[in-house]
C-alpha cells in the first residue's frame, strides 16, 4: 500500500477514505470522481443540483456532510505532516472502488485545481521571467518637493501627542543593516516618533492611535521588509502570463517586486511601501500599495510619507495593470481575431482562447525575439508540432492531445521551464501520465502515487 515513503498507513487505508467514497458514489452506475483534500480545505468535485430558494438549510446540510466525510483524511494528513493530497476514484455500481492518490513532489504541486496539478516545473528552482526582472535605473529620480522629515515629525507629534519615546537611532540603524540599506529619512523619522518596535500593551495602544493618522497599521520595526520578487510568491501558471510593463510616463515600475520597495504598513491585507526605485516620472521615497489580490505591479498612494500623513493622496492606477499590448496578446472571440494580429517584436505572452473559425497556424510567430509564454485552448492549433519551432518558450499550456503530439514527435521545446496540461478538463489520470512523461523527459522524479482497491 505504500510507495516506499514514510507516510503513515492511515492515509493509505480504504477505511480513511470510505466516507468520501460513499459521498461520491451514486449507488447505481460506474463513475470516475476526482478532487483534493487538504488540512484546511477540500474540493470533492460534487455536482450539486440547483436549490429552490431559500435553500440555506439544504446547502448547510451538504457542506456539513462533506466536512464529516473528509475529516478522517484531514486528520491523517495532519498526523503525517502533509499539506494535502489529490485523488481519483473509480467507483463501480456494485460498490467496489479503485482509489488513486497523487502526491505533491519536487516537480509538481497539487492544490486548488483538484486532481489536476498546478504547473509542472521542469527546471528546479526556475522562476517566471517577471520574477527575474530587476528595476530599470532612473538616474534623475529625486524626492518629491513635499518630502520633509522635519515637517513629518512635526505633524506626527501634533497628531499623536504623548506618543512615547519612539525607537532609538541605534535601533533604526540596526534595521537598516538588516535590510541591507539605511532606512529612508522619512521612514526613520516615522519609527523614531512612533516606536512600533516595542512589544506589549503600550505598543498596541500606540499602533491603534497611529493607524488613523497613517491610514495603515504600522509594522514593528523588526518586521519591516524588502518586497522583492521573492517576497511575492506565485505559481508559474499565473506568473508566466504576467508581464513587466513600465511606460515612459509611469510613476511606478510595473514589477513583481523590487529591492527598493520597503514595506512598513498593512491595510486590508495590502502592504504599503516606500519606493526607492520609482518609474520615470516618479519620486524617490513615494508611497506605493501592493495589492494582495494581484501578482504584479503596485499602485501609487502618495508622493511622500509627509503627503501620506497630511492626507494628500494620489488617485492613480496600479502600475502593471491595464493595456499590456503589444507585450501581452489574447486571440479569442472577444479579443484579436487571429494569430497574425498579435505579431510584434515586443510580444512576450500569447493566449489563444475559444473562438469561431478554423484552427490556426503558429507560423507567423516563428522568430519573435521575446515570445516566452504560449497558452492555447484544445483544438485551436492547426498543427501542434509548430510549437517546436518557437525557440524561446519557457512556459507552455496546451490540451492533452496537443501535448501527446509534441511528445510523440519529440518536439517539446527544450527551453521550457514549466508547463500546464489542464485545458479542457481532461481525465486527471491522463494528465498525470503526461506529467510523468514531461518530468521524465527532463530527468525529474515522476508523480508519486498510491493505488488502493477495496
Amino acid at each position: 500500500m505504500t510507495d516506499g515513503t514514510s507516510r503513515p498507513l492511515a492515509l493509505e487505508a480504504l477505511a480513511t477514505w470510505e466516507p468520501v467514497l460513499r459521498l461520491l458514489w451514486d449507488g447505481s452506475s460506474s463513475a470516475r470522481r476526482s478532487g483534493h483534500v487538504a488540512r484546511h480545505s477540500w474540493s470533492l468535485g460534487l455536482r450539486r443540483p440547483p436549490l429552490p430558494r431559500p435553500g440555506r438549510a439544504a446547502r448547510s446540510e451538504r457542506i456539513r456532510a462533506e466536512a464529516e466525510a473528509v475529516e478522517p483524511v484531514r486528520g491523517a494528513l495532519a498526523e503525517a505532516g502533509i499539506d494535502g493530497v489529490s485523488f481519483v476514484a473509480d467507483l463501480a455500481g456494485n460498490g467496489s472502488a479503485v482509489l488513486h492518490l497523487l502526491w505533491p513532489g519536487p516537480g509538481v504541486a497539487y492544490g486548488t485545481t483538484g486532481a489536476y496539478p498546478g504547473a509542472v516545473v521542469l527546471v528546479e528552482g526556475a522562476l517566471p521571467e517577471p520574477w527575474r526582472r530587476l528595476p530599470d535605473p532612473v538616474p534623475g529620480a529625486v524626492a518629491a518637493p513635499s518630502a520633509s522629515p522635519v515637517a513629518l515629525e512635526r505633524m506626527l507629534r501634533e497628531r499623536l501627542p504623548g506618543v512615547g519615546a519612539g525607537t532609538t537611532e541605534s535601533e533604526v540603524a540596526a534595521a537598516g543593516a538588516r535590510l541591507g540599506r539605511p532606512l529612508p529619512a522619512e521612514l526613520a523619522v516615522l519609527y523614531r516618533v512612533i516606536g512600533a518596535a516595542r512589544d506589549g500593551d503600550t505598543a498596541r495602544r500606540v499602533a491603534e492611535r497611529a493607524a488613523p493618522v497613517l491610514g495603515c497599521a504600522l509594522l514593528p520595526l523588526d518586521a519591516v521588509y524588502v518586497a522583492d520578487a521573492a517576497a511575492r510568491e506565485v505559481g508559474w501558471e499565473w506568473g508566466a502570463t504576467a508581464a513587466v510593463v513600465t511606460g515612459p510616463g509611469a510613476r511606478v515600475q510595473g514589477l513583481a517586486g523590487s529591492p527598493g520597495w520597503i514595506v512598513f504598513g498593512e491595510a486590508d491585507g495590502d502592504r504599503l511601501a516606500v519606493d526607492l526605485t520609482p518609474g520615470p516620472r516618479g519620486h524617490l521615497g513615494q508611497i506605493v500599495r501592493l495589492d494582495h489580490e494581484q501578482v504584479i505591479g503596485a499602485e501609487l498612494v502618495a508622493d511622500s510619507l509627509t503627503d501620506l500623513v497630511a492626507g494628500r493622496h494620489r488617485e492613480e492606477g496600479r502600475a502593471g495593470r491595464g493595456d499590456w499590448s503589444p507585450v501581452v496578446a489574447r486571440v479569442n472571440a472577444k479579443g484579436l481575431p487571429h494569430v497574425e494580429a498579435a505579431v510584434d517584436p515586443a510580444l512576450e505572452v500569447l493566449t489563444i482562447g475559444v473562438r469561431e473559425g478554423a484552427p490556426m497556424s503558429l507560423a507567423a510567430l516563428v522568430g519573435l525575439p521575446r515570445l516566452r509564454t504560449l497558452t492555447a485552448y484544445p483544438g485551436t492549433l492547426a498543427d501542434p508540432l509548430e510549437v517546436g519551432r518557437l525557440t524561446g518558450l519557457e512556459f507552455l499550456r496546451l490540451g492533452v492531445e496537443e501535448w501527446r503530439a509534441l511528445l510523440d514527435a519529440d518536439a517539446v521545446p527544450p527551453t521550457l521551464a514549466a508547463a500546464v496540461e489542464t485545458h479542457g478538463a481532461p481525465d486527471p489520470l491522463a494528465v498525470a501520465a503526461l506529467t510523468d512523461a514531461l518530468l521524465t523527459l527532463r530527468g525529474r522524479p515522476p508523480v508519486r502515487r498510491t493505488v488502493i482497491e477495496g
